[in-house]
């Protein structure tokens, strides 16, 4: 993975398909670090994950993924200290389902949208569509943010973006499933590493 100097901080260089539709059924390797990559959901401990409080929220609202977007299905996933990764499964489904965590988020971000789109309707096909996986991973975000400053009064933040991979075949879909499970084993390495984290 490529990283990029901004303000003189490394950023994450973008790995998305020019032209590609985020919203079409399909396999996608997410991972989703915490700012600055800081150690809140737990430890590695004899090369298995052992969650904290912070990470058993990132954990329950992650498996509640399905139950706020009806076109989706959770593949493999890991929570670890510093970041999470997963693998989305976006598979069709006429309807949002929704629920208490993701609602009004996705309310005020329809009308944001709506409103944006009618002024620049050229923006359209760029903007993030309903289900598609961006609006899917800011929901699962802001949920778990909400949720984890209520319950432990700091300023919890995640890193702004997120890093995501179009899996295209059953091979590539074999060798990230073995990498998100095996990843406990590798964290002595990718703890002080963090490119290694975007495999």
């Amino acid at each position: 993975m490529h990283q990029d100097l901004y303000q003189n901080k490394f950023k994450i260089k973008s790995a998305r398909l020019h032209n590609y539709d985020y919203g079409q059924n399909g396999y996608y390797f997410i991972t989703i670090c915490t700012k600055d990559k800081e150690l809140l959901f737990g430890n590695v401990v004899d090369e298995k994950m052992v969650l904290n409080n912070m990470g058993s929220i990132a954990y329950q609202y992650w498996e509640e993924i399905t139950e706020h977007f009806d076109n989706v299905l959770l593949d493999e996933y890991i929570i670890m200290p510093n970041h999470i990764h997963g693998i989305v499964v976006i598979c069709g489904g006429d309807a949002v389902v929704e629920t208490r965590h993701a609602s009004s988020l996705r309310e005020r971000e329809h009308k944001r949208e709506k409103k944006y789109i009618g002024q620049y309707p050229q923006m359209s096909k760029i903007s993030p569509q309903a289900k598609s996986l961006s609006v899917i991973i800011g929901s699962y975000k802001s949920a778990c943010t909400k949720k984890i400053r209520q319950k432990f009064d700091i300023g919890f933040a995640w890193q702004s973006r997120f890093y995501d991979h179009v899996i295209k075949n059953e091979k590539s879909l074999d060798k990230i499933r073995n990498y998100i499970r095996n990843n406990p084993l590798k964290w002595e390495l990718d703890k002080n590493l963090s490119e290694n984290i975007f495999m």
